[in-house]
């Protein structure tokens, strides 16, 4: 399990970028502006780049009352006195303490950008867009409010 706590120097406001392809690198890019240099024509699209191939990037704005969070899991735990899910009934005799790490908050987001090839995604069909849209969906029905109304049952 994982606590989610803000980092000391604070969450940094960002944009993730889902770009169409597969990099075999995991860690920071120091001349970030030689490899990604995504620009914006006079109609508002964004345009960039990447390994000679043209990309197209289409924003996917999160509601007002949802935010993106980039995590980066410690090797800190939670103290034990703070985790009040830290029992898991495994038989009824026994029980076993949950491990829960520390992710501390480093950045919060807004929007994603999806990259496609040869124009802007269609968001109907991608993957990425679909599954924003679909989550939030789920997210919201799970969470409604318990203040819907309910059909009167009809008395006999």
């Amino acid at each position: 399990m994982l606590s989610i706590q803000e980092s000391k120097q604070g969450a940094q406001k960002c944009t993730p970028n889902l770009l169409p392809a597969r990099l075999n690198h995991n860690g920071p890019v120091h001349d970030t502006e030689r490899f990604w240099k995504p620009e914006t024509d006079e109609a508002g699209k964004s345009h960039a780049y990447f390994r000679g191939r043209h990309l197209h990037g289409t924003p996917l704005t999160f509601p007002s009352n949802y935010t993106g969070a980039v995590l980066q899991v410690t090797d800190k735990d939670l103290p034990a006195s703070n985790n009040e899910t830290k029992k898991i009934e495994e038989d009824e005799d026994e029980s076993e303490q949950v491990e829960v790490k520390i992710a501390e908050k480093v950045g919060e987001f807004d929007e994603v950008v999806v990259w496609g090839h040869g124009g802007a995604i269609d968001k109907s069909e991608d993957v990425y867009a679909r599954g924003v849209e679909e989550w939030i969906g789920f997210a919201e029905a799970l969470h409604a409010s318990e203040d819907i109304e309910k059909p009167a049952q009809e008395s006999k």
